[in-house]
Protein backbone atom coordinates (compact mmCIF):
# COMPACT_ATOMS: atom_id res chain seq x y z
CA UNK A 1 0.00 0.00 0.00
CA UNK A 2 1.30 3.40 -0.96
CA UNK A 3 1.93 5.96 1.73
CA UNK A 4 1.77 3.52 4.58
CA UNK A 5 5.24 3.27 7.06
CA UNK A 6 5.84 0.92 10.02
CA UNK A 7 8.35 1.36 12.37
CA UNK A 8 8.50 -1.26 15.33
CA UNK A 9 10.90 -2.72 17.54
CA UNK A 10 11.57 -3.58 21.18
CA UNK A 11 14.75 -0.95 21.13
CA UNK A 12 12.93 1.98 22.24
CA UNK A 13 15.68 4.26 21.50
CA UNK A 14 16.47 3.33 17.55
CA UNK A 15 11.89 3.28 17.16
CA UNK A 16 11.89 6.70 18.24
CA UNK A 17 14.46 8.11 16.61
CA UNK A 18 13.86 6.45 12.89
CA UNK A 19 10.19 6.86 13.19
CA UNK A 20 10.79 10.97 13.72
CA UNK A 21 13.39 10.80 10.90
CA UNK A 22 10.45 9.11 8.61
CA UNK A 23 7.93 11.78 9.68
CA UNK A 24 10.58 14.63 9.31
CA UNK A 25 11.09 13.21 5.42
CA UNK A 26 7.18 13.06 5.01
CA UNK A 27 5.95 16.40 6.16
CA UNK A 28 9.34 18.11 4.37
CA UNK A 29 10.15 18.91 8.54
CA UNK A 30 6.89 21.47 8.57
CA UNK A 31 4.06 20.92 10.45
CA UNK A 32 2.21 24.27 11.22
CA UNK A 33 -0.36 21.94 13.83
CA UNK A 34 -3.36 21.93 11.30
CA UNK A 35 -1.87 20.17 8.10
CA UNK A 36 -0.75 17.01 10.09
CA UNK A 37 -2.18 14.92 12.66
CA UNK A 38 -0.33 12.84 15.22
CA UNK A 39 -1.94 10.94 17.86
CA UNK A 40 -0.37 9.31 21.03
CA UNK A 41 -0.48 5.79 20.92
CA UNK A 42 0.57 5.18 24.69
CA UNK A 43 -2.57 3.28 26.14
CA UNK A 44 -3.17 3.21 29.71
CA UNK A 45 -5.76 0.23 29.06
CA UNK A 46 -7.90 -1.34 26.58
CA UNK A 47 -10.68 1.39 26.46
CA UNK A 48 -8.22 3.95 25.67
CA UNK A 49 -6.53 1.60 23.01
CA UNK A 50 -9.79 1.35 21.83
CA UNK A 51 -10.34 5.51 21.16
CA UNK A 52 -7.15 5.60 19.85
CA UNK A 53 -7.67 3.45 17.13
CA UNK A 54 -11.18 5.27 16.48
CA UNK A 55 -9.14 8.67 16.81
CA UNK A 56 -6.52 6.97 13.88
CA UNK A 57 -9.18 6.16 11.96
CA UNK A 58 -10.85 9.48 12.19
CA UNK A 59 -7.53 11.39 11.43
CA UNK A 60 -7.02 9.37 8.20
CA UNK A 61 -10.71 10.01 6.90
CA UNK A 62 -10.48 13.74 7.69
CA UNK A 63 -9.39 16.01 4.69
CA UNK A 64 -6.70 18.66 5.63
CA UNK A 65 -7.83 21.77 7.19
CA UNK A 66 -6.28 23.60 4.09
CA UNK A 67 -5.97 21.09 1.91
CA UNK A 68 -3.02 19.33 0.34
CA UNK A 69 -1.17 16.32 1.24
CA UNK A 70 -1.41 14.97 4.95
CA UNK A 71 0.44 13.03 7.21
CA UNK A 72 -1.03 10.73 10.15
CA UNK A 73 1.30 9.50 12.60
CA UNK A 74 0.19 7.16 14.81
CA UNK A 75 3.66 7.52 17.46
CA UNK A 76 4.65 4.96 19.74
CA UNK A 77 1.80 2.35 19.95
CA UNK A 78 1.97 0.68 23.23
CA UNK A 79 -1.32 -1.89 22.47
CA UNK A 80 0.13 -3.94 20.08
CA UNK A 81 2.56 -6.23 21.99
CA UNK A 82 1.34 -9.30 23.42
CA UNK A 83 0.55 -7.36 26.92
CA UNK A 84 -2.69 -7.44 29.00
CA UNK A 85 -4.19 -4.59 27.16
CA UNK A 86 -2.93 -5.66 23.94
CA UNK A 87 -5.09 -9.37 24.53
CA UNK A 88 -7.62 -7.92 25.60
CA UNK A 89 -11.08 -8.22 23.10
CA UNK A 90 -11.78 -4.09 23.44
CA UNK A 91 -7.98 -3.66 22.50
CA UNK A 92 -8.42 -6.49 19.46
CA UNK A 93 -11.79 -4.73 18.20
CA UNK A 94 -10.19 -1.44 18.10
CA UNK A 95 -7.23 -2.91 16.18
CA UNK A 96 -9.11 -4.51 13.49
CA UNK A 97 -11.29 -1.63 13.08
CA UNK A 98 -8.22 0.40 12.18
CA UNK A 99 -7.18 -2.73 9.69
CA UNK A 100 -10.56 -2.95 8.10
CA UNK A 101 -10.03 1.45 7.27
CA UNK A 102 -6.51 0.47 6.03
CA UNK A 103 -7.16 -2.14 3.87
CA UNK A 104 -10.01 0.40 1.98
CA UNK A 105 -7.00 2.09 0.79
CA UNK A 106 -5.51 5.78 2.04
CA UNK A 107 -7.58 9.00 0.70
CA UNK A 108 -5.55 10.54 -1.73
CA UNK A 109 -2.88 12.57 -0.45
CA UNK A 110 -2.83 10.75 2.92
CA UNK A 111 -0.18 8.62 4.32
CA UNK A 112 -0.33 6.82 7.10
CA UNK A 113 2.89 6.06 9.89
CA UNK A 114 2.64 3.73 12.67
CA UNK A 115 5.28 3.33 15.05
CA UNK A 116 5.22 0.69 17.67
CA UNK A 117 7.16 -0.89 20.23
CA UNK A 118 7.12 -4.03 19.93
CA UNK A 119 3.92 -5.68 18.06
CA UNK A 120 2.51 -9.42 18.32
CA UNK A 121 4.08 -11.17 15.47
CA UNK A 122 1.54 -13.89 16.16
CA UNK A 123 -1.86 -11.47 15.32
CA UNK A 124 -3.48 -10.87 11.85
CA UNK A 125 -2.78 -7.07 12.39
CA UNK A 126 1.04 -7.80 12.18
CA UNK A 127 1.04 -10.17 8.72
CA UNK A 128 -1.52 -7.04 7.02
CA UNK A 129 1.72 -4.58 8.01
CA UNK A 130 3.88 -7.08 6.54
CA UNK A 131 2.29 -6.97 3.34
CA UNK A 132 1.09 -3.57 3.10
CA UNK A 133 3.29 -1.43 4.70
CA UNK A 134 7.15 -0.54 4.03
CA UNK A 135 8.12 -2.19 7.53
CA UNK A 136 11.20 -1.45 9.45
CA UNK A 137 12.03 -3.58 12.67
CA UNK A 138 14.68 -2.57 14.98
CA UNK A 139 15.08 -5.13 18.33
CA UNK A 140 16.96 -4.91 21.01
CA UNK A 141 20.45 -7.01 20.87
CA UNK A 142 19.68 -10.28 22.45
CA UNK A 143 22.08 -10.26 25.07
CA UNK A 144 21.29 -14.42 25.29
CA UNK A 145 22.73 -15.13 21.99
CA UNK A 146 26.82 -15.88 21.16
CA UNK A 147 27.90 -12.71 19.98
CA UNK A 148 26.18 -10.30 21.32
CA UNK A 149 28.87 -8.43 22.69
CA UNK A 150 29.83 -7.88 18.72
CA UNK A 151 26.74 -6.67 17.54
CA UNK A 152 26.74 -4.18 20.57
CA UNK A 153 30.32 -2.95 19.86
CA UNK A 154 29.65 -2.75 16.32
CA UNK A 155 26.85 -0.47 17.41
CA UNK A 156 29.07 1.45 19.81
CA UNK A 157 32.01 2.00 16.80
CA UNK A 158 29.59 3.23 14.39
CA UNK A 159 27.90 5.85 16.61
CA UNK A 160 31.54 6.97 17.76
CA UNK A 161 32.55 7.19 14.39
CA UNK A 162 30.00 9.58 13.61
CA UNK A 163 30.92 11.68 16.33
CA UNK A 164 34.50 11.34 15.34
CA UNK A 165 35.81 9.04 18.68
CA UNK A 166 37.72 5.87 18.80
CA UNK A 167 37.51 3.58 21.57
CA UNK A 168 40.67 1.93 23.35
CA UNK A 169 40.22 -2.00 23.42
CA UNK A 170 39.72 -2.38 26.94
CA UNK A 171 37.79 0.87 27.47
CA UNK A 172 35.59 -0.95 24.81
CA UNK A 173 34.93 -3.70 26.72
CA UNK A 174 34.21 -2.10 29.93
CA UNK A 175 31.31 0.30 27.99
CA UNK A 176 29.78 -2.87 26.10
CA UNK A 177 29.36 -4.53 29.46
CA UNK A 178 27.63 -0.95 31.10
CA UNK A 179 25.74 0.75 28.81
CA UNK A 180 23.77 -2.45 27.69
CA UNK A 181 22.30 -3.37 24.63
CA UNK A 182 19.32 -0.20 24.20
CA UNK A 183 20.54 1.97 21.45
CA UNK A 184 19.07 5.42 23.66
CA UNK A 185 21.32 3.97 26.12
CA UNK A 186 23.74 3.62 24.43
CA UNK A 187 23.53 6.83 22.77
CA UNK A 188 23.47 8.97 25.96
CA UNK A 189 26.55 7.23 27.23
CA UNK A 190 28.81 8.47 24.54
CA UNK A 191 27.16 11.56 24.40
CA UNK A 192 28.55 12.04 27.79
CA UNK A 193 31.84 11.08 26.61
CA UNK A 194 31.64 13.31 23.84
CA UNK A 195 31.07 16.29 25.89
CA UNK A 196 34.17 15.17 28.81
CA UNK A 197 36.52 14.77 25.80
CA UNK A 198 36.09 17.91 23.91
CA UNK A 199 37.82 18.59 20.87
CA UNK A 200 41.12 17.96 21.63
CA UNK A 201 41.40 14.35 22.79
CA UNK A 202 38.57 12.18 20.89
CA UNK A 203 40.12 8.42 22.44
CA UNK A 204 38.03 7.26 24.96
CA UNK A 205 40.52 5.40 27.94
CA UNK A 206 39.29 3.01 30.18
CA UNK A 207 39.41 5.46 33.03
CA UNK A 208 37.33 7.90 31.00
CA UNK A 209 34.61 4.82 30.76
CA UNK A 210 34.85 4.38 34.11
CA UNK A 211 34.50 8.03 35.12
CA UNK A 212 31.35 8.94 33.39
CA UNK A 213 29.74 5.25 32.59
CA UNK A 214 27.41 4.06 35.80
CA UNK A 215 29.05 1.18 37.56
CA UNK A 216 26.83 -2.35 37.78
CA UNK A 217 27.10 -5.93 38.84
CA UNK A 218 28.92 -5.72 35.54
CA UNK A 219 31.89 -3.34 35.76
CA UNK A 220 32.97 -5.27 39.03
CA UNK A 221 32.97 -8.39 37.12
CA UNK A 222 35.00 -6.73 34.54
CA UNK A 223 37.45 -5.30 36.66
CA UNK A 224 37.94 -8.21 38.61
CA UNK A 225 38.33 -10.20 34.82
CA UNK A 226 41.16 -6.90 34.11
CA UNK A 227 43.34 -7.58 37.10
CA UNK A 228 43.57 -11.33 36.76
CA UNK A 229 44.63 -10.75 32.98
CA UNK A 230 47.07 -8.06 34.02
CA UNK A 231 48.66 -9.82 37.15
CA UNK A 232 47.04 -7.88 39.77
CA UNK A 233 46.58 -10.27 42.31
CA UNK A 234 46.08 -7.67 45.45
CA UNK A 235 43.27 -5.91 42.73
CA UNK A 236 42.00 -8.80 42.47
CA UNK A 237 41.55 -10.54 45.92
CA UNK A 238 40.47 -6.88 46.79
CA UNK A 239 37.20 -6.83 44.27
CA UNK A 240 36.22 -10.45 45.04
CA UNK A 241 36.25 -9.70 49.22
CA UNK A 242 34.39 -6.77 48.52
CA UNK A 243 31.94 -8.76 46.26
CA UNK A 244 31.80 -11.84 49.27
CA UNK A 245 31.36 -9.14 51.96
CA UNK A 246 27.91 -8.20 49.70
CA UNK A 247 26.85 -11.41 49.78
CA UNK A 248 27.87 -12.26 46.37
CA UNK A 249 28.36 -16.22 46.26
CA UNK A 250 31.82 -17.83 45.82
CA UNK A 251 30.30 -20.10 42.92
CA UNK A 252 28.82 -16.69 41.19
CA UNK A 253 31.64 -14.60 41.39
CA UNK A 254 33.66 -17.66 39.82
CA UNK A 255 31.78 -18.08 37.04
CA UNK A 256 31.03 -14.56 36.13
CA UNK A 257 34.46 -13.44 36.59
CA UNK A 258 37.13 -16.16 36.69
CA UNK A 259 36.03 -18.99 34.14
CA UNK A 260 35.36 -17.12 31.38
CA UNK A 261 38.62 -15.09 31.49
CA UNK A 262 40.22 -17.85 31.83
CA UNK A 263 39.33 -20.19 28.96
CA UNK A 264 39.34 -16.73 26.96
CA UNK A 265 42.94 -15.97 27.71
CA UNK A 266 43.51 -20.33 26.70
CA UNK A 267 41.79 -19.63 23.18
CA UNK A 268 43.07 -16.52 22.53
CA UNK A 269 46.55 -18.12 23.42
CA UNK A 270 46.01 -21.29 21.30
CA UNK A 271 44.72 -19.40 18.49
CA UNK A 272 48.29 -17.13 18.37
CA UNK A 273 50.20 -19.83 18.26
CA UNK A 274 48.35 -22.22 16.42
CA UNK A 275 47.46 -20.32 13.43
CA UNK A 276 49.07 -16.94 13.41
CA UNK A 277 46.01 -14.49 12.67
CA UNK A 278 46.59 -10.49 12.60
CA UNK A 279 45.06 -9.26 16.07
CA UNK A 280 45.38 -5.87 14.19
CA UNK A 281 41.71 -5.66 14.16
CA UNK A 282 38.76 -7.53 14.96
CA UNK A 283 36.81 -7.45 11.64
CA UNK A 284 40.46 -8.96 9.90
CA UNK A 285 40.81 -11.42 13.26
CA UNK A 286 36.92 -12.92 12.68
CA UNK A 287 37.57 -13.29 9.07
CA UNK A 288 40.83 -15.21 9.54
CA UNK A 289 39.10 -17.72 11.63
CA UNK A 290 36.29 -17.88 9.68
CA UNK A 291 38.42 -19.13 6.46
CA UNK A 292 39.99 -21.83 8.28
CA UNK A 293 39.18 -25.37 7.07
CA UNK A 294 36.30 -26.40 9.08
CA UNK A 295 37.45 -29.37 10.61
CA UNK A 296 40.85 -26.87 11.82
CA UNK A 297 38.01 -24.10 13.35
CA UNK A 298 35.46 -26.73 14.87
CA UNK A 299 36.75 -26.57 18.77
CA UNK A 300 36.32 -22.71 18.33
CA UNK A 301 32.73 -21.50 19.84
CA UNK A 302 30.56 -20.76 17.10
CA UNK A 303 27.27 -18.36 16.89
CA UNK A 304 24.11 -20.17 17.33
CA UNK A 305 22.83 -18.96 14.31
CA UNK A 306 25.44 -20.89 12.42
CA UNK A 307 27.09 -17.54 10.45
CA UNK A 308 30.35 -18.28 11.88
CA UNK A 309 32.63 -18.42 15.13
CA UNK A 310 32.01 -16.13 18.24
CA UNK A 311 35.24 -15.11 18.85
CA UNK A 312 34.92 -11.15 20.09
CA UNK A 313 35.58 -12.01 23.78
CA UNK A 314 38.38 -14.23 22.45
CA UNK A 315 39.75 -11.11 20.15
CA UNK A 316 39.61 -8.59 23.39
CA UNK A 317 41.70 -11.02 25.82
CA UNK A 318 44.25 -11.60 22.76
CA UNK A 319 46.79 -8.40 23.99
CA UNK A 320 46.64 -10.29 27.73
CA UNK A 321 47.46 -13.24 26.16
CA UNK A 322 50.77 -12.11 25.13
CA UNK A 323 52.12 -12.17 28.15
CA UNK A 324 51.11 -15.92 29.20
CA UNK A 325 52.56 -18.68 28.01
CA UNK A 326 50.22 -22.15 26.43
CA UNK A 327 51.87 -24.62 28.99
CA UNK A 328 51.13 -21.81 31.80
CA UNK A 329 47.27 -21.39 30.67
CA UNK A 330 46.94 -25.37 30.33
CA UNK A 331 47.90 -25.39 34.28
CA UNK A 332 45.92 -22.32 34.69
CA UNK A 333 43.20 -24.21 33.52
CA UNK A 334 43.28 -27.29 35.51
CA UNK A 335 43.68 -24.72 38.48
CA UNK A 336 40.46 -23.12 37.85
CA UNK A 337 38.54 -27.08 37.31
CA UNK A 338 40.38 -28.21 40.80
CA UNK A 339 38.75 -24.63 42.41
CA UNK A 340 35.26 -24.68 41.11
CA UNK A 341 35.21 -28.37 41.93
CA UNK A 342 35.94 -27.28 45.42
CA UNK A 343 33.17 -24.87 45.96
CA UNK A 344 30.39 -26.91 44.48
CA UNK A 345 31.42 -30.38 46.21
CA UNK A 346 33.42 -29.51 49.66
CA UNK A 347 33.77 -27.65 52.83
CA UNK A 348 36.58 -25.82 51.97
CA UNK A 349 36.75 -21.98 52.67
CA UNK A 350 35.68 -20.35 49.68
CA UNK A 351 37.40 -17.17 50.34
CA UNK A 352 40.19 -19.29 50.09
CA UNK A 353 39.95 -21.31 47.34
CA UNK A 354 39.39 -17.86 45.25
CA UNK A 355 42.37 -16.18 47.04
CA UNK A 356 44.84 -19.55 45.98
CA UNK A 357 42.95 -19.44 42.17
CA UNK A 358 44.00 -15.72 41.87
CA UNK A 359 47.55 -16.60 42.74
CA UNK A 360 47.79 -19.78 40.30
CA UNK A 361 46.49 -17.68 37.26
CA UNK A 362 48.89 -13.94 38.08
CA UNK A 363 51.60 -16.34 38.84
CA UNK A 364 51.34 -17.59 35.57
CA UNK A 365 51.42 -14.04 33.61
CA UNK A 366 55.02 -13.10 32.70
CA UNK A 367 56.21 -9.54 33.03
CA UNK A 368 56.97 -9.27 29.56
CA UNK A 369 55.15 -10.37 25.93
CA UNK A 370 56.50 -14.08 25.50
CA UNK A 371 58.89 -14.78 23.02
CA UNK A 372 56.19 -16.90 20.61
CA UNK A 373 53.97 -13.51 20.31
CA UNK A 374 56.39 -10.64 20.05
Amino acid sequence: MDGFFAVIGTDEGLVRDRSFEIYQNLTGGNDDGFTHETIDGTSDNSESAHQICASTMQALLTVPLFGGDKVVWLRHANFLSDSVTGRSQRTEDGVESLRRTLEQGLPSGVKFLLSAMGVDKRRGFWKFIEASAEVEVHDRIDTSRDGWQEEVAARVLNIAEERGMSFDDDALELFILLAGEQSQQISNELEKLDLYLGTERRGVTLEDVRLLVPLSRAAVVFEIGSALQKGNAMRAIELIDEQLEADESAIGIMRASIIGVVRNLYLARLIMDQFKVSLGNYGQFSKQLSQLPEAERAWLPQKKDGSGVNVFPIFLAAPQAKFFDLTGLQRVMRCTLTADQALVSTGQDHRMVLHRLVMEITAARSNKPTRESR
